[in-house]
């Protein structure tokens, strides 16, 4: 199977805490994307590479209030409406595929469910758990299946904001390898020894930026 990075989430209160705080760190301005009906979510997106991007998420205030099921990233969970309530936090790396189900079979862990999502002509399927955790606390990533097309990053714009490596921190280093390993995801990413933790260290204007 062939796996790639295909996007990035750092969760926000609300997007417009989100989109300043970029503004801080970054330097530029991340744009308004869409919304996720599914989920009552909505998100600002820009590319981060070659056919990837950055997603700034965040419950849409706008959108039902209970969506049906609980919403994915973790967002409806009090410990990350705590962490995000300061400022914008990175909760998910989402891997692309050409075999989602090759994934799901392989997987040593409960990936979650797969769950149809369309958007105009595109749809993409999803590994969302039920219970809207993440698995090993977003350590590792969720996995994206798109339907045949361009990938939806080059419809966005270009801030020259580049993500230029994942980096997972892990008490026992050796078993999250192994498990990314089987994934067929381990070069994707850093591992290191230390409390559980996920940042991406980006390439912006401002020279790299570690979101964590």
């Amino acid at each position: 199977m062939h796996n790639k990075i295909d996007h990035f989430a750092i969760g926000a209160a609300t997007l417009d805490q989100g989109v300043a705080a970029m503004e801080t760190a970054l330097g530029v301005t991340v744009p308004r994307g869409g919304k996720h009906d599914a989920m009552s979510t909505h998100n600002c997106v820009m590319q981060s590479g070659k056919e990837s991007f950055f997603e700034l998420i965040a419950i849409d205030p706008d959108a039902p209030a209970d969506p049906g099921r609980v919403r994915w990233f973790t967002l409806d969970d009090p410990k990350t409406q705590v962490r995000i309530a300061d400022r914008p936090r990175a909760l998910c790396w989402v891997v692309g595929t050409d075999d989602l189900d090759a994934v799901i079979a392989a997987s040593p862990v409960d990936l979650g469910e797969v769950v149809l999502f369309t958007r105009g002509d595109r749809s993409w399927r999803l590994t969302v758990p039920k219970d809207g955790h993440l698995p090993m606390g977003g350590l590792l990533p969720a996995f994206i299946e798109w339907s045949p097309g361009p990938h939806p990053s080059m419809g966005q714009q270009d801030l020259r904001v580049t993500l230029e490596e994942v980096q997972l921190s892990h008490p026992d280093p050796d078993e999250l390898t192994s498990i990314l390993q089987t994934l067929q995801v381990d070069h994707l990413c850093t591992v290191t020894q230390g409390n559980a933790a996920l940042s991406f260290a980006l390439n912006t204007p401002k020279g790299q930026v570690i979101l964590d």
